[in-house]
């Protein structure tokens, strides 16, 4: 793949290598894309009410998890990044050859599955917040129904420039990039205005622990193991696993990007997400677990019921209503865009649907169907939900192993086979993240999979 990013950038980059520090970042920061579009993807739906609920039934004290997760995440997409820059075989097809086809097929058939089945969740949020935020302009007919078609037709405009030129593949990162950091500076104005009710828990909450259940007045108990042990394994989902190398393919990059890559990551990746999700569960603790106690009850918090709260005249008022939701729309809109991407890339690899092609098209706004979602989600959820969470976190460490394999084939990777001390550290580290993935699947069957049959099987089927 050398020869095919523009030679300017290639100087930019040995330029930027020999820059004073403060230049050299500012430099990386203007190239960087890829590790964005993965930040985009994870800040979703999914994120925005664990984020909510863990700080609203425990405060700060799981401050430490989002921030691990992705770490572990990386661990396993530097892998990822360092095996395409230095090779010139798609990842795909280097799967099938190197792992096997299990492998590879596991991995695209994971990621279409996962983009399809979540656009669901994220077009019911994203239109929800919508029509929160249009009754507060004196639209009052607004509807979920209308809503949900106005987000759809602004991910199918931004998700189908991606590919058709470099041009365009920049326009859509550039667009991404500015949601990601919106996203963060909405929900950085909740916590400056509520305030850090207390410093020192914050500051504890940065250090792994597992805090005790907590019972609720009305007896319901909550624990914290499920959560912790969903958020290490599901900040990263397979669909993501297989839009990054593709989407620094598209990038035109190269071995000679592979620190940049590394730096994406980190700066693209995981600051963006750690800083999104921790500022999304400080705000919920301020509100719901230290201010204002009586409110949270137990149950899931949906997104805007806590814009609604945060609306209160004692609180933010109409700007924290406005600001919060703004917040949760970009998470939902970004995230299903990226979601597309998967699908488009996932059929573009396993079934030959060549970019440019019709049925490339089709295989991009496969997902689309989620917007149903918004009338739906809540009487499909009980069908889909455990379901999909089983099949998609067990899919995804079979991608996992598919990278470790490649990642120790000399065959595939020549001189740039990882060796030594580090190489084994590195190793060791995608281990240890398959094996949280592995966790979260066995926790999620043990403590999902049994009441989802008793609910299955009931006349009224849980409602």
């Amino acid at each position: 793949m050398s020869g095919d990013h523009p030679t300017s950038e290639v100087e930019r980059l040995r330029a930027i290598e020999h820059a004073p520090p403060l230049r050299r970042a500012l430099g990386y920061f203007r190239l960087m894309g890829p590790g964005y579009l993965q930040s985009a993807m994870t800040l979703g739906g999914g994120t925005a009410f664990a984020s909510i609920f863990a700080g609203a039934a425990f405060g700060y004290s799981l401050l430490w998890v989002a921030p691990l997760s992705m770490l572990l995440g990386i661990i396993v997409l530097a892998a990822v990044a360092h095996q395409t820059l230095s090779t010139d075989e798609d990842p795909f097809d280097a799967m099938k050859r190197y792992a096997g086809p299990f492998f590879a097929y596991a991995w695209g058939i994971g990621a279409v599955v996962s983009s399809i089945i979540w656009q669901f969740a994220q077009y019911g949020l994203a239109a929800v917040m919508l029509v929160l935020l249009a009754k507060r302009t004196g639209w009052e007919n607004a509807s979920t129904s209308i809503m949900a078609l106005i987000a759809l037709a602004w991910c199918v405009g931004v998700g189908l420039l991606y590919g058709r030129s470099p041009r365009l593949v920049r326009l859509y990162e550039n667009i991404l990039k500015g949601m990601v950091w919106l996203i963060i500076l909405c929900f950085a104005y909740v916590v400056v205005r509520m305030g850090v009710m207390k410093p020192g828990a914050l500051l504890a909450g940065l250090i792994p622990q597992v805090p005790e259940a907590r019972t609720m007045p009305n007896d319901t108990v909550i624990r914290p193991s499920m959560l912790i042990v969903s958020g290490l394994a599901a900040a990263v989902g397979v669909n993501m696993v297989f839009v990054y190398p593709f989407s620094l393919r598209r990038r035109g990059w190269g071995r000679e990007h592979r620190r940049l890559a590394r730096m994406d990551l980190v700066f693209g990746m995981f600051v963006p997400f750690a800083l999104a999700a921790s500022l999304i569960l400080i705000a919920s603790a301020s509100v719901l677990h230290y201010a204002n106690p009586a409110l949270f009850e137990g149950k899931g918090v949906a997104p805007d019921q806590v814009a609604q709260i945060l609306g209160a005249p004692d609180l933010l008022g109409n700007a924290g209503v406005w600001v919060f939701s703004l917040g949760i729309i970009a998470m939902a809109l970004s995230s299903i865009t990226m979601q597309m991407l998967s699908s488009g890339f996932a059929c573009e690899r396993m079934f030959g649907w060549k970019e440019g092609t019709p049925l490339h098209v089709v295989g991009t706004l496969l997902p689309a169907i989620g917007v149903l979602g918004a009338v739906l989600w809540r009487d499909m959820s009980l069908w889909v939900v455990v379901p999909t969470n089983v099949v998609c976190l067990a899919l995804l460490p079979l991608a996992y192993v598919g990278f470790i394999i490649l990642q120790t084939r000399r065959s595939y990777l020549g001189n740039d086979t990882p060796t030594g001390f580090k190489a084994k550290l590195w190793l060791a580290g995608m281990i240890v993240a398959t094996l949280v993935v592995v966790g979260g699947l066995l926790k999620v069957v043990i403590d999902e999979v049994p009441g989802y049959v008793e609910r299955l099987v009931t006349p009224d089927r849980g409602s």
